[in-house]
């Protein structure tokens, strides 16, 4: 099995690239994110995952670890293929999905293609209070919308998971409580519930 490919970028197409490695070129599945890191002409490392069928072998490559222990996750949740899988992570960053399944976010999940609102219930169902998938080599971590990384606290998604609860039972739609609680977080990552619930309440009035 094929684990990482290093080498040269000869093609970007719309999903894939071919990546000569020593004077082979490696076919190789993308998401749109890992392919926006792709230049023609420069060196690439990437991550692997290899998916051997009757008829074909194909190449799944992602600019990072986490983003493939995250596409094998995804295919663990039934009905989700490595195309919904990819299509999620065109759209959101493994944070981002952690985050979605932990406060129960089923629209974020079905913005990606090919993913209606049934399967991204059952997405945050099979995710949710479950800990990130561990790769090859890597500690989990959180990428937040900014592109920082830190280790995601229980304790901190719960607060998420419950301020937005909060909203919720205050009349606010589901959608718009999550929006208000992320911004807040943004603002100031470190706020205790009631707090968090006035910030969001705030972004909401704003």
């Amino acid at each position: 099995m094929i684990g990482m490919l290093k080498g040269v970028v000869i093609v970007i197409g719309t999903d894939e690239a071919i990546i000569d490695v020593n004077g082979v070129g490696y076919l190789v599945k993308c998401s749109g994110r890992t392919l926006s890191t792709l230049s023609v002409g420069a060196e690439a490392v990437l991550h692997v995952e290899t998916h051997v069928r009757e008829q074909a072998i194909t190449l799944f490559g992602f600019s990072g670890e986490e983003e493939r222990a995250w596409f094998v996750r995804l295919q663990m949740v039934q009905k989700v293929g490595p195309k919904a899988a990819l299509a999620i992570l065109d759209i959101m960053t493994p944070g981002e999905i952690l985050s979605a399944a932990s406060l129960e976010d089923k629209a974020a999940f079905a913005r990606a293609n090919g993913v209606g609102p049934s399967l991204a219930g059952r997405i945050v169902v099979e995710l949710s209070g479950k800990p990130p998938p561990k790769g090859r080599g890597f500690t989990p971590s959180f990428a937040d919308a900014g592109g920082d990384v830190r280790v995601v606290e229980k304790t901190e998604m719960t607060a998420q998971k419950d301020a937005v609860s909060a909203l919720v039972n205050l009349g606010i739609e589901h959608s718009q409580a999550l929006r208000a609680v992320a911004n807040a977080l943004q603002i100031d990552s470190e706020l205790e519930l009631n707090a968090l619930v006035k910030a969001a309440l705030k972004e909401l009035s704003s």
